[in-house]
C-alpha cells in the first residue's frame, strides 16, 4: 500500500474519533457509517492551498516512466504503435482557453449501437501513436434477460464460469436487462462454451453459451423492478487547475442535472455522490462524498468545490475512477448505477504503484455500473480512446462538449465521431438517466 494511503487511513480514524458532534460540513457520522459526508478528507483545509510539490511516492518523471512503469496485478502493459496515418488525428483540437459562457451543449454516441464503426476506430487508432491499456473487446456477446412479460430484468447476476467450473466473472444487468461479455479480454480466452449461470432472488436459469452465437437470451421468472427503481448517480470530476475555466459552469449544469433528475415525474428512489481527483503532488489526489438522498446537502457540497493543481497534462483518473467505484456503498442489486466523469485529460499511466482503469473498468460492470464519460474541451486522442473505452465496455456512452467559434458554446467536435446531435448538457445528461428508467416502465 502507498504509503500516503496510510496516511489517509490514519486520519480517518482519527476523525472518527475525536469529531464526534463537530460542526463541520465534512465531518462523517460516526453513529450511521456512511450514511452521507466526505469519506476520505484528509484535514486539509478546504479545497485550494499552495502545491505541496512532489509527495511522498509523488509525480513519476517522463524520462523515469519505462522504468517506474508497473502494470498491477497481471494487468496488460500499456501499448505503443507508430504512426502511420498524417491525417490522424484530426487537426484543430480545442487546447485554449475557453471562454465562461452559459449554456454548455453537448453531443453522444454510442460505441455498442454503432459496433462496426467502433471497430473501425479501434483499428485506426492502432495506427497512431496511443499510450493506453489494451483491452480486446473485438469478440463481443450481448447477453439479455427478460422476464416471462417480455420487459428487461434490471440486477440479475449473471456468473460465468469456464467448462471445468472455475468462476471467471459476475455481473448485474443494467436497466435493459443486458450484459457484455468479453471473452478475449477474459483469464480463459481459450475456452470453447462457456457455463453461465443468471440468478434473480429464488429464481435462476442456467445455459450454455457457444462463442459461435453472439446474441444470447434468457427468460427468467422474475420481477423487472421494484417501485420506485432505485437509482445511484455519481460523478466524478477532474478538479484540477485546466479546468478552471469550465468549472463553474460544469458545476452549475451539474447542480441543474442533480435538481432535474430528483424531481424526475417517474420519481425514482434517487441519491447522489462524488469523486472529486486531481494529482500526484497536489493538496489531494481524490475525495469522495458518500451518496446521499438530500439533493440540498449534494448540490451544496458541489458549489464548493474549486479547480486546482495538475501541472502536467495527464492527472490521477486511475485514482479517482478506483474510489468512485471501490469507496461508496452502491446499492447493486436491482439499481440503475451511473458514473457521469467530467474531465479534460486522460490518466496517468506512468506512475509506479498506480490504480489501473482496465481492471476498474470490469469492477465497475461487476456491480452493475454504466459509466458516461464527458470529454471537456482539451481532450486528446489518447484520452477519447480511454473514455470510449470505460463508455462501451461497461454500455454507457462517449459525452463530449461542442463548440463553435473562438470557443464558444456551439455544434462541432474535434473527436473521432459521426451521426452525434447536440443538446444543451443538462438536457442531454437528464435525457440519457429518462432513458435508463424508461426501459423499466410497464408501457415499454
Amino acid at each position: 500500500m502507498r504509503p500516503h494511503m496510510h496516511r489517509k487511513q490514519a486520519m480517518l480514524i482519527l476523525c472518527l474519533t475525536i469529531l464526534v458532534g463537530a460542526c463541520s460540513p465534512f465531518a462523517i457520522d460516526p453513529i450511521e457509517t456512511k450514511t452521507a459526508g466526505w469519506l476520505d478528507w484528509d484535514g486539509e483545509d478546504g479545497w485550494s492551498g499552495a502545491s505541496r510539490g512532489s509527495a511522498e511516492g509523488g509525480l513519476v518523471m517522463k524520462a523515469e516512466s519505462e522504468s517506474l512503469m508497473e502494470a498491477p496485478m497481471g494487468a496488460p502493459l500499456p501499448t505503443m504503435a507508430p504512426v502511420d496515418d498524417k491525417d490522424w488525428p484530426l487537426e484543430g483540437s480545442y487546447d485554449g482557453e475557453v471562454s465562461q459562457r452559459p449554456n454548455l451543449r453537448a453531443g453522444s454516441v454510442d460505441d455498442n449501437a454503432e459496433w462496426d464503426d467502433y471497430l473501425l476506430y479501434r483499428l485506426r487508432f492502432a495506427e497512431w501513436n496511443g499510450l493506453v491499456h489494451e483491452i480486446d473487446v473485438s469478440e463481443r456477446h450481448i447477453i439479455q434477460i427478460t422476464n416471462n412479460q417480455g420487459q428487461p430484468v434490471l440486477g440479475a447476476k449473471v456468473t460465468i464460469s469456464d467448462d471445468a467450473g472455475h468462476e471467471l466473472v459476475t455481473m448485474y444487468t443494467h436497466a435493459d436487462g443486458k450484459v457484455l461479455f468479453f471473452p478475449l479480454a477474459s483469464n480463459k480466452p481459450d475456452t470453447q462454451r462457456y457455463q453461465i449461470l443468471v440468478e434473480k432472488g429464488s429464481t435462476k436459469a442456467n445455459f450454455t453459451l457457444d462463442r459461435n452465437e453472439r446474441d444470447h437470451t434468457v427468460v427468467l421468472d422474475a420481477s423487472s423492478a421494484k417501485n420506485p427503481v432505485r437509482l445511484d448517480v455519481h460523478f466524478l470530476i477532474d478538479a484540477t487547475g485546466s479546468m478552471s475555466d469550465e468549472i463553474q459552469q460544469l458545476k452549475s449544469n451539474m447542480i441543474i442535472i442533480s435538481e432535474r433528475i430528483h424531481a424526475l415525474p417517474s420519481n425514482p428512489d434517487v441519491r447522489f455522490g462524488m469523486t472529486i481527483y486531481r494529482d500526484r503532488g497536489d493538496l489531494f489526489v481524490s475525495r469522495t462524498f458518500e451518496f446521499t438522498p438530500d439533493i440540498e446537502e449534494f448540490t451544496e457540497e458541489l458549489r464548493n468545490i474549486a479547480a486546482e493543481g495538475g501541472g502536467d497534462y495527464a492527472e490521477s483518473l486511475n485514482e479517482g475512477l478506483h474510489n468512485a467505484v471501490h469507496l461508496t456503498e452502491w446499492r447493486v442489486e436491482e439499481t440503475v448505477s451511473l458514473i457521469f466523469l467530467v474531465a479534460d485529460a486522460p490518466p496517468h499511466l506512468d506512475y509506479a504503484n498506480d490504480y489501473n482503469y482496465a481492471e476498474d473498468v470490469f469492477e465497475a460492470v461487476k456491480r452493475g455500473i454504466k459509466i458516461f464519460p464527458l470529454a471537456s474541451s482539451g481532450l486528446d486522442d489518447q484520452g477519447e480512446y480511454i473514455f470510449r473505452q470505460l463508455a462501451q465496455i461497461s454500455s454507457g456512452k462517449f459525452l463530449f462538449l461542442t463548440y463553435g467559434a473562438g470557443g464558444a458554446p456551439g455544434d462541432e467536435t474535434p473527436h473521432h465521431v459521426d451521426d452525434y446531435s447536440v443538446l444543451s448538457l443538462d438536457e442531454l445528461v437528464v435525457r440519457l438517466v429518462e432513458e435508463e428508467l424508461a426501459q423499466l416502465s410497464l408501457e415499454q
